[in-house]
């Protein structure tokens, strides 16, 4: 899946609730993405808690460059399997936050 703005393909991913992870294959260097997406997504966010202008995003973030396809699948599947690990739900396909979902809007 492409993102909005072609800055990157879309993997996997899960939205949990104090973290996110993705799973992308960038299109732009990774310094612009990072910095494009945590200003994007705070504004978001904050507009949707009423917390516009607050902090939204820890200054680092965790990066990590996939070398082959086999360490791409347990990595999407650890990326999916978070919210089960979490004990959000039994299941990854019924938490509604992840690529993993069958209900996403």
């Amino acid at each position: 899946m492409r993102g909005r703005l072609g800055k990157y393909d879309l993997h996997s991913f899960v939205v949990m609730p104090n973290h996110v992870h993705i799973l992308i294959t960038p299109t732009i260097e990774k310094p612009k993405l990072t910095k494009s997406l945590k200003g994007i997504t705070a504004k978001r966010a904050n507009q949707m808690l009423g917390l516009t202008g607050t902090k939204f995003w820890q200054e680092e973030s965790y990066d990590h460059t996939v070398r082959g396809g086999q360490e791409f699948e347990r990595i999407a599947g650890y990326i999916e399997q978070n919210p089960v690990r979490a004990g959000l739900v039994h299941r990854a396909e019924d938490y509604r936050w992840s690529s993993a979902s069958r209900t996403q809007d």
